[in-house]
Parts: structure tokens; C-alpha cells; sequence
């Protein structure tokens, strides 16, 4: 019997004689063992492990096996393989038949497999048989790449799987993603439909990148190492392969730092490329190295022409390359499957032969130059053509692919000469496309040097600025301003490049908080954009506008702006977008104004097409954003996930501003809602940093953090005085609440201040709440902060009251609860018995936002009201009083058997805040495993 599987190292199996661990799938495994777990109990299934070439989908399958045979399960593995001869129902039976313990009567399931028209008689003895042994102990069948499984063994593996579902048997099979035979697919339909259990092996993260460069390359990587290692984009198999191509030659070990000392090294062979080149046909073989060395994508007519024959004789060899993974459809066109295969292939040509080739898909005579010039020497011809389409394709690409997108614009820069004239402009147009997919460093690298270099012409020096004023907006807003403004002054550029660059200063001294300076620029720069066109810089500039009325008070014109501008870029499409993305200033206004779930849908529309597109950069921004609006609608434990999830990583430059005024703002918030005083004094530290930031709105941000943190200790002077600077700055750039960040912090202001003593800095708030309120009365939020804020300053009850009347309609949970509180404790003070329902309110209130600060004040202040009883908690469970609502959530889902993935697209969330959810569910309970986990929720929930 001849089964031909290939055999792949998706991560290094040993290190110095050393087994080395398996990064990256905790989470996958500890479900296999929770299936274990339940098949150790009698329940046997189906999971259907799912993943593309190189994912490491066989090497997971080993460690579930290993697992299951260190609980004395028995494990039978079989695989199947692209190669011919295949023997029907070959993988299968391999698995059954083989191995340490094989399935009593070999011998005749053999004969039976091997003689025409048995093979009825076959699928009932293998059924017979792993009945029996499934009587003596629980069974798991392992089945690799069924996509190469003949139509026999799918057949009888779905008819044993359904014939002995009732027995203690666990089916692991494995598929590759993407397109699979049609006979596959209906397999994995049926056992889809008969409840099988699915789990997608996706690409690594960059914190698992790091420690399989480690492991591999025996230290911590150095950020050059780590950024070579990203080039594999999670993919384990050519991360390994990758990196031991480097381990013994271009790497040094210096103080312990994995580094390059001699520079990127040179493209590799890498070995599973290799095996898969050698199982094609000569004819697939050399239309897949043709397509290498012609770089890019190619349309099947060009690969005729280049091999002198007709796109019809290619139909086999261009399957043959699809199902070999080394190729896929781009459209009308043909793509390596990663830019590091198609780098192995052409590796793998001799020097002559890919020049050659290279000179005859760019359309040069035999006897031009070659073109394998390096970057620092003058480009070849040759060279200048496979640019010129490389920067097309990345165009082309930027929308749909911008990850992909970058890695054409970088390739068409390393054949560009240094003294190219068009140099600067790819440079311009590889950082933010570096930028968009979370390569922020690397971007930023790529425009210094650029500008070091000196002996721009202005208008390639304007472009790199703009590039940089946009990489630099949402990390340093001052930084964007230099940048744009120091490009907006250089003589004799283009009227497109002064108006994106005004358009972008505008943007930059908008965030940064200097509004007056942004109206003004903001009015220049529209006449220069409407002048040239340019309707991505109308777009930006339509969003300082916004801006501007905000700041003004003038909601209906905010909205009515940012309304506009979010239509405008849509219509443009994100790759044209200056400052992306625009829509996220229409949620933040949203939330601002009492808008709450219209904007937390926009936040989450924006996560998931940024996210379908590979934008890592905006779908950060979006989660920032969706954070701010969790917080307020008193989701504080998603909040502060969704913070964890947004985090800057150590790809970002600088401390991050648009972190510091979301991010570090609303970790704060949670902790002093929640009464983590270590969590909040660390968040203070940061706002005290904030305080010295160039931009007056980062260190506005970091006054209120200050205030609030002082007010939490007690002191309600030194938060008096951490707003003195903010309150007192110049009208003009004074933040549009008196150096508040949202409408509902006026009635904490006003309490902070009277306890202070501050009799006009109570007045100075209630009259800008009232007076925001009154040019706006079509938000009833406004007038319930205004009111709010009143009934304290005036010790009414009134207002008071109205103000919780008005907060009923509004999703702003906190700001509803802290009116309910102040109006029942204004009147306990004569009407004891009517205040207590308004503090049980605003108990269960703060009870299901988590804000555990809250719920304790508010049961002081029923006792004190004579309540005795415990109050309700609408929406928790007694069972489980350690866990907010959100993380009850997430446990319940996982203890079902939910994947993290399953469960956060079950709550429409990242699987980032699953997980966050997760581990400290896991640290409450004191938990260390989902099995556990799992136990626990089964006793609680059942009463035990």
C-alpha cells in the first residue's frame, strides 16, 4: 500500500536536540483537550482543523496526538498526499492499520481494500472493528490533508464518523483553506451540518513572532531581525524556514541581540518551496519560475508568450501550480501565494537564466544590461520597467490588499537606483501603505532617511512630508504640523502638493487642539484644494471644519460636516484618503453628543471593513474609538479590553498622542470606576508626562486625568489646581468645555469644585453646560448634563430630577447613574423612602457596568436610607459574583466549547477582548486551563 504524503516543518521540531514548543495555539490546543476531556467521559465528534499551506497544521495535529496519548488514548494517524498512485481509502486504512497499536484484523481489512467489488463488506468490517476497540477504551482518528483524500476515503470517513457518533471516537481532520475539490467540500458540508467542530489555524502574532525568532535564532531578535521575520506574515513554515536560512550565515549574536550587521541578506531557497517545486510537472515547474522571475503579478497570455506556447496549453501546468499552493488567482492575474516563495523560486534559478528572463518579460533585447543592479548602483532598463509595474500593481492593489500593496511598493524601491528621479516619489508612496498595515517604524525610518540624504527637488521633498504628516497624525500631532507646514513652505512646488500639504496642517493643528490656528489654514487650504480638484483634501479639510463648529458649539454644523466628509471619502475609496479614516470623527462626535449606539455602530462597521482589508492602522484608530464609547455606556470591562487590544505596540513611534487622549484616558476611568487604585496611579504617571506634550490637547487630557485621580485620593484641591492651566489658557484654543473632555464631565467638575471651595469654577462650568445646551436644544443629553450640573451648583431638586428624566432615553449609563445618585441623596436628605428607589436604580446601573467604586458608595448610601436587604443586580448572577457581566459573557460561550474567534464573533467582538475577558476571568476564579473552566461553570450554573 503506497500512500505519498509530504511531509512539511511548519515550526522547528528540534533546537539543539531540544523538541521545541509549539507557539502560538494555546488557545487551539486547550480545546482539543477540553474534546479530550469529553471524550475520556464517553462523547466522541468531529474537529475540522482548517488552515493554508504552511500554517502548521500538521505539526498542531502531532501535538493533539501527543496529548491524547499521554491520557492513554489510543491514536491511530493517517495522511494523504498530492502524489500518484493513490490506493482508494489508502489514508484512512494507513491510519488504522499502522502504528503501535494497529486495529485487530489487518490482514483482511487489507485483502478486502486490495479486491474488486468488496468494498462494501470493507466499510462494514472497518466499522465492526472500530467499534470494538472503542469498547476497550476512547479512540482518536487523526486524518491529514483530506484535501488530497480520494473519494472512497471521504466517503467511508463520513459514513463511519455518522454511523459511530454514539461511541467514544474524536475525528481530527485537517484541510487546507481556500478552494478544495468539490468532493471535499461537500464532506466538510456534512460533517458542518452534522455538528463538527471547526478550528481556523490563522497567522501568528508579532509577540509569537518574536519568540520563534528566539527559538530559532538562539536570542532576542533586534528590530531589524524582527522586521525580516515579519516578512513571513505569521506564516510558520516560512518564518522557520526563513530564519534558519539566516541562522548560520547572516546572523550575529551580539550582547545577547540576535542582529544583521551585514544588512537584509540576500533572497533564499527555502526548502518546502523546494519540495513543492520538485512534485510539479516540468511544464508547471518552469511556468511557475517563469512567473518568479518576471516579478509581480502576471495574466496566463504573458506566461504563454514568455514560454513561446498558447494559454490554452498551460490549463494543466497553471492547476497544477494553484494546488501546489504556490500560486493564486488575483483577478484576471496570477500571484505568488507570499512575496518569500516567489523570492525561494527565483533563488533558485541560475544567475544567467533569471536575468534572461527578467530582460524578456520587461521587453529589453537579449544583449541589454542585467537587471540585479543592487538599490545603491544605477538601475538597469530592465530594472526601471519591473518598477514601473511594481508601483502600478501597488496602486492597483492599495484598496483591496494594502499589505500586499506594500510589499510591491518596497520591491519597485529596492530596484529603483539611488539616484533615480523617481526615487523619492516610490518613497512617498511606500509610507503610508507601510503605515496603513502597522509597519509605523519602518515607515517612518524610510522618510528620515530620505530627508537626511538631502538633494530633493522640492516637490519630491513636499511629498515625502505629506507621507510623513500623515504616518505622524495620529502619533504625534506637533510632529504632523512641523511636517506639513515645513513641506507647505517649500518654493516652487505644485498647487496639489501645497493644498494636501495645507490640508494636512489644518488636520494636525486641529488635533493638536490650536483651533484657531486650524480655522485659519483650514480656509487657505480649501481654496487651494478647490482650485486643484482635489477631493481627497476637500474631504479632510470637510472634517476641520466639523472640527471648527464643534469647537464653536455648533452641533447641527459639526454634524452636518462630518456628514459630508464621511460621504466624500467613501465615494473616493480609502486608498486616496488622506487622513484615514474620516468617518471615525463622525462616532467620536456621536458619542460626544449623547449619540451613543449610532456611533458604536459606526465603531464597529469601521473595525470589521478596516480589519476585512488589512488595515491595521485605521482598525486601531477604530478601536480607540470604540473604546471611548464603551466607556460611557457603561461596558467598562469591554472598554478597558478593547484598550488592552489597541495598545501601541513596539512597531509605533513615539509615546503615541492619539493613545494618550483615548487609550491612557479611559484605562483611568475604568480604574477609578472600579477602585484599582495601582492601575490608576500608573495611568496618573502617564497623564503627568502628558502634561508637558507639545500639543495643548494632549496636555489638557493629562490635566483632567490629573484632576479626576486627585479627586479619587480626596484632594480636592490639587484637582482645583491640576485644571488651573487649562482653564486659564488663551479663549481661543481653551477646549470647547472649559477644559472638560465630554459634556457629562461638567456636573463632576462642579462637584470637585465645591468641595474645593471653588465657587466660580462651579459657576464658570454650569454656565458653559447650559449655554452648550441652549445653542443646541435637539440634544436632549446636553440639556441633561446642563441640568445635572445646575441641581448640584444650586443644591436643587429639582433640576436634579429633570436631568434624570432627560438621561432616561440615553445609552450614557455612567452619566444616567451618577444623576440618579446626587438626585436621591438630595433627597434623602427630607424624603428618605421616595430616594431609594432612584439609589437601587443607579446600583443596578453601576452594577452592570462593573463599576464596583459605584456600587459600593451607593449600598453606603442605602444603608444610610435604612435599606437593609441586598439589593437587585439586574442582569448578574449570583453564582458568579467575581465576574462582570461582559466577562460572564465570554466564560459561559467558551465553557460550551467555543473557540475564542467563535465566541468574540458570537458578541460581535475582537477576539483580542475575548481574550482579555478571559484572562482575568481566569485570574478571578482562579482557574488555569478551559477544562477547569469549563467544571466550574457546569457546577455553578447548575446550582451545585
Amino acid at each position: 500500500m503506497s500512500v505519498n504524503r509530504v511531509t512539511t516543518r511548519t515550526e522547528p521540531e528540534e533546537l539543539d536536540g531540544v523538541r521545541a514548543p509549539l507557539r502560538g495555539r494555546e488557545a487551539e490546543l486547550a480545546f482539543i483537550e477540553e474534546r479530550l476531556d469529553a471524550l475520556a467521559r464517553g462523547a466522541g465528534g468531529i474537529v475540522r482543523v482548517e488552515g493554508p499551506a504552511g500554517i502548521g497544521r500538521s505539526r498542531f495535529l502531532a501535538e493533539a496526538a501527543a496529548a491524547a496519548r499521554r491520557r492513554g488514548t489510543r491514536v491511530f494517524e493517517g495522511a494523504a498526499g498530492p502524489g500518484e498512485p493513490f490506493v482508494p481509502l489508502g489514508p484512512l486504512l494507513e491510519g488504522v492499520l499502522s502504528g503501535e497499536e494497529p486495529l485487530s484484523g489487518a490482514q483482511r481489512l487489507r485483502d478486502l481494500a486490495t479486491t474488486p467489488g468488496r468494498r462494501f463488506w470493507l466499510l462494514q468490517e472497518l466499522g465492526d472493528r472500530l467499534r470494538e476497540a472503542a469498547r476497550n477504551g476512547p479512540l482518536l482518528v487523526v486524518l491529514d490533508d483530506l484535501q488530497w483524500c480520494d473519494d472512497l476515503t471521504l466517503l467511508t470517513f463520513h459514513t463511519l464518523a455518522a454511523g459511530l457518533s454514539s461511541h467514544p471516537i474524536l475525528w481530527l481532520v485537517a484541510v487546507r483553506a481556500g478552494s478544495v475539490p468539490s468532493g471535499v467540500r461537500t464532506t466538510l458540508d456534512r460533517i458542518r451540518q452534522a455538528g463538527a467542530h471547526e478550528l481556523v489555524l490563522e497567522a501568528l502574532e508579532d509577540r509569537v513572532i518574536a519568540r520563534i525568532t528566539e527559538d530559532v535564532l538562539g536570542a532576542p531578535p533586534d528590530p531589524d531581525v524582527l522586521r525580516l521575520a515579519r516578512r513571513a506574515e505569521g506564516v510558520p513554515q516560512l518564518l522557520v524556514e526563513l530564519l534558519g536560512s539566516l541562522r548560520d550565515e547572516a546572523v550575529t549574536i551580539e550582547n545577547g541581540t540576535a542582529k544583521l550587521p551585514a544588512g537584509p541578506p540576500a533572497p533564499q531557497k527555502l526548502p518546502s518551496v523546494v519540495r513543492r517545486l520538485d512534485q510539479l510537472s516540468d511544464q508547471a515547474r518552469e511556468l511557475v519560475q517563469t512567473a518568479a522571475a518576471a516579478g509581480g503579478t502576471v495574466t496566463v497570455a504573458q506566461l504563454a508568450e514568455l514560454l513561446g506556447t498558447s494559454s490554452a496549453a498551460l490549463i494543466t501546468a497553471v492547476r497544477e501550480a494553484l494546488d501546489a499552493d504556490l500560486l493564486a488567482e488575483s483577478g484576471d492575474r496570477l500571484a505568488f501565494r507570499h512575496d518569500l516563495i516567489r523570492e525561494a523560486v527565483e533563488a533558485g534559478l541560475p544567475l544567467p537564466l533569471r536575468q534572461a528572463l527578467r530582460r524578456q518579460a520587461a521587453g529589453l533585447p537579449p544583449g541589454s544590461a542585467p537587471a540585479d543592479a543592487a538599490p545603491a548602483e544605477r538601475a538597469a532598463p530592465g530594472d526601471t520597467v519591473v518598477a514601473d509595474r511594481l508601483r502600478t500593481e501597488a496602486a492597483e492593489l492599495a484598496a483591496t490588499a494594502p499589505g500586499t500593496a506594500a510589499e510591491r511598493s518596497l520591491k519597485a524601491l529596492e530596484r529603483t537606483g539611488a539616484d533615480a528621479r523617481e526615487r523619492p516619489r516610490i518613497i512617498a508612496e511606500t509610507i503610508p501603505l507601510l503605515w496603513q498595515t502597522g509597519r509605523a517604524a519602518q515607515a517612518r525610518e524610510l522618510g528620515t532617511a530620505a530627508l537626511a540624504a538631502g538633494g530633493l527637488r522640492p516637490e519630491d521633498e513636499a511629498l515625502i512630508r505629506l507621507a510623513l504628516a500623515r504616518l505622524a497624525a495620529p502619533f504625534d500631532f506637533s510632529e504632523a504640523v512641523r511636517q506639513a507646514r515645513t513641506g507647505a513652505a517649500l518654493p516652487g512646488i505644485s498647487a496639489a502638493a501645497r493644498g494636501r500639504l495645507l490640508a494636512m496642517l489644518a488636520v494636525g493643528l486641529s488635533m493638536s487642539g490650536e483651533h484657531a490656528a486650524a480655522e485659519q489654514v483650514a480656509a487657505e487650504a480649501w481654496e487651494t484644494a478647490v482650485a486643484a480638484g482635489d477631493r481627497s483634501a476637500e474631504a479632510t479639510l470637510t472634517t476641520v471644519r466639523s472640527a471648527v463648529s464643534f469647537h464653536r458649539m455648533d452641533l447641527t454644523e459639526a454634524f452636518r460636516q462630518a456628514e459630508r466628509s464621511a460621504a466624500l471619502a467613501d465615494a473616493l475609496g480609502v486608498s486616496t484618503s488622506l487622513w484615514v479614516p474620516e468617518a471615525l470623527w463622525h462616532a467620536l462626535l456621536s458619542n460626544t453628543t449623547g449619540r451613543t449606539a449610532e456611533a458604536l455602530a459606526v465603531a464597529e462597521e469601521g473595525i470589521r471593513i478596516t480589519r476585512e482589508q488589512g488595515r491595521t492602522a485605521a482598525t486601531r484608530m477604530w478601536l480607540m474609538t470604540r473604546t471611548r464609547i464603551l466607556l460611557e455606556t457603561g461596558r467598562l470591562a469591554d472598554a478597558r479590553a478593547d484598550a488592552e487590544a489597541a495598545s501601541p505596540t513596539a512597531d509605533d513611534p513615539g509615546p503615541g498622542n492619539l493613545a494618550d487622549v483615548t487609550l491612557r484616558y479611559v484605562m483611568l476611568r475604568v480604574a477609578l470606576h472600579t477602585g484599582d487604585r495601582q492601575t490608576a496611579e500608573a495611568y496618573a504617571a502617564e497623564a503627568r508626562r502628558m502634561r508637558s506634550d507639545a500639543a495643548p490637547v494632549v496636555r489638557h487630557f493629562g490635566s483632567w486625568m490629573l484632576a479626576l485621580m486627585a479627586d479619587f485620593e480626596g484632594r480636592p484641591d490639587r484637582a482645583m489646581t491640576a485644571l488651573d492651566g487649562v482653564m486659564t489658557s488663551p479663549a481661543a484654543d481653551r477646549p470647547a468645555y472649559a477644559g472638560l473632555i465630554d459634556p457629562a464631565d461638567a456636573p463632576v467638575l462642579v462637584r470637585m469644585a465645591l468641595r474645593a471651595g471653588s465657587h466660580e469654577r462651579a459657576v464658570q462650568a454650569v454656565a458653559m453646560a447650559e449655554r452648550r445646551a441652549a445653542l443646541n436644544p435637539g440634544l436632549p443629553f446636553l440639556a441633561a448634563t446642563a441640568a445635572h450640573a445646575r441641581g448640584l451648583l444650586d443644591n436643587d431638586l429639582a433640576p436634579l430630577v429633570r436631568a434624570v428624566r432627560l438621561y432616561e432615553d440615553c445609552p450614557r449609563v455612567l452619566a444616567r447613574a451618577s444623576a440618579l445618585e446626587d438626585a436621591g441623596r438630595k433627597m434623602a436628605a427630607t424624603r428618605t423612602a421616595e430616594a431609594v428607589p432612584y439609589f437601587e436604580t443607579a446600583l443596578a446601573l453601576y452594577t452592570r457596568a462593573g463599576a464596583e467604586r459605584d456600587v459600593a458608595r451607593v449600598r453606603r448610601r442605602l444603608r444610610a436610607a435604612g435599606v437593609r436587604r441586598r439589593p437587585t443586580t439586574t442582569g448578574l448572577s449570583d453564582a458568579w459574583p467575581e465576574l462582570t457581566a461582559a466577562e460572564l459573557r465570554a466564560v459561559r460561550l467558551v465553557a460550551r466549547g467555543l473557540t475564542n474567534r467563535q465566541a468574540a464573533e458570537h458578541l460581535s467582538l475582537s477576539p483580542h477582548t475575548v481574550s482579555s475577558h478571559l484572562r482575568r476571568a481566569f485570574t478571578r476564579l482562579n482557574v488555569t486551563s478551559r477544562t477547569e473552566l469549563t467544571r466550574l461553570a457546569k457546577l455553578r450554573d447548575s446550582g451545585g
